[in-house]
């Protein structure tokens, strides 16, 4: 497999801190130079609390995700308590610091938006590639078609907004990279998290053929 050939998730993913909780948002669209599948779930749950948004090479993702998943579970066990979101962004930082320094024929890239709810309130924080972890305290946008939803979202956001206004904005601002990122596309998945829990509040495939 050439390095144009790796599966990646294109991307755009977002953000929202609102007053009342969470809104996580990403497109459907993995691509490998063309359109390799239209249903990848960029929208990821953790645990009953926190969930990622992700980009960048699938094989990384899938990866570290089952590794933080199985981290969460052990630490939480021995330490009996819940971990905090910044325990566990830490958690990812340090797994996506390892991950682009390790030599590969392959280069070793992926990012994730963390978002969550623990005993200290809700978070959201934005985990690039070279492993940094930096809480955000408004809105954020990953990916390729990140340029485009973040234009909408510096118009858009207002310091405040609930989380049902979040997810209209949320949807707009992936929809606006659906436009113009050929690498984003072919749906959207929004997912909440408040104090009455996580839920997946949009799951929509947009059919783009063409019927005669």
């Amino acid at each position: 497999m050439t390095e144009h050939q790796i599966l990646k998730t294109g991307t755009t993913t977002v953000g929202i801190m609102c007053k009342d909780g969470i809104v996580l948002a990403g497109d459907r669209r993995a691509t490998a130079g063309y359109i390799v599948y239209k249903k990848a779930r960029k929208v990821v749950p953790l645990s009953d609390n926190m969930a990622v948004t992700t980009a960048g090479n699938v094989s990384d993702i899938q990866l570290m995700v089952k590794l933080a998943k199985a981290e969460m579970m052990l630490k939480d066990f021995q330490t009996n308590r819940t971990s905090t979101v910044k325990e566990v962004a830490n958690l990812l930082g340090g797994l996506l610091y390892s991950n682009i320094r390790r030599m590969s024929m392959i280069p070793g890239i992926a990012a994730f938006l963390l978002g969550g709810r623990d005993n200290s309130g809700f978070h959201v924080y934005s985990l690039d590639p070279d492993g940094s972890a930096l809480e955000v305290d408004d809105y954020v946008a990953d990916g390729s078609g990140s340029v485009f939803a973040l234009g909408l979202l510096e118009a858009e956001y207002k310091k405040g907004i609930n989380v049902e206004d979040g997810v209209k904005l949320a949807v707009k601002a992936v929809n606006s990279a659906l436009q113009r990122d050929p690498a984003s596309g072919n749906g959207i998945d929004v997912l909440t998290i408040t104090s009455k829990g996580m839920q997946f509040v949009l799951e929509k495939e947009i059919d783009t053929r063409i019927t005669v």
